[in-house]
């Protein structure tokens, strides 16, 4: 199960790469420079483009990590242009589609995610990617649709939710 809700992060991030795409189109329609976006916020105490796409696929990485017991690479969070945001998204979807299989997974509820900043304290394997993976991803993943939107990219919510896979019905 680990890994096929996973391989939905990968499928978001390719989303939000396309999103991305789209603003650089939209930029380029009403002629301006689509990088004035990579630090837009929706509010002054909110983290700007930049840094959700970062902070989105950290915790795809730092997820798929902290549950196959593997290192993920480090970003060294200094992007501040586009193609630097497709990039970091690239390299996430590369760590995550190339290094790691299905069997990877085994073990899952034997995990224990410590984080340095909660000393003394750790979530199950289950419970941190039920209770802190799944929900902070697509937050970050939701506040980066919200900035493009807000700024006037043409996005709705196919953007947003990417390829779906409906199969026809039988006969």
């Amino acid at each position: 199960m680990y890994a096929v809700v996973l391989h939905q992060f990968t499928e978001m991030l390719k989303s939000l790469d396309k999103q991305l795409t789209k603003a650089e189109a939209y930029a380029e329609e009403r002629k301006f420079d689509v990088n004035n976006l990579v630090q837009a916020r929706l509010f002054a105490d909110q983290f700007p483009l930049v840094k959700q796409v970062q902070t989105a696929c950290d915790n795809v990485k730092l997820c798929t990590a902290r549950m196959t017991g593997t290192t993920a690479p480090k970003h060294e969070d200094n992007e501040a242009t586009f193609p630097e945001l497709h990039a970091r998204i690239a390299s996430t979807l590369a760590f995550v589609e190339e290094t790691l299989r299905t069997a990877d997974f085994s073990g899952v509820e034997a995990v224990e995610v410590r984080f340095p900043w909660l000393p003394g304290m750790h979530l199950s394997g289950p419970n941190y990617f039920h209770q802190f993976a799944i929900p902070n991803i697509y937050f970050h993943l939701t506040t980066a649709y919200a900035i493009l939107r807000a700024n006037g990219v043409p996005l709705g919510k196919a953007d947003f939710m990417g390829q779906v896979s409906f199969v026809p019905d039988q006969a």
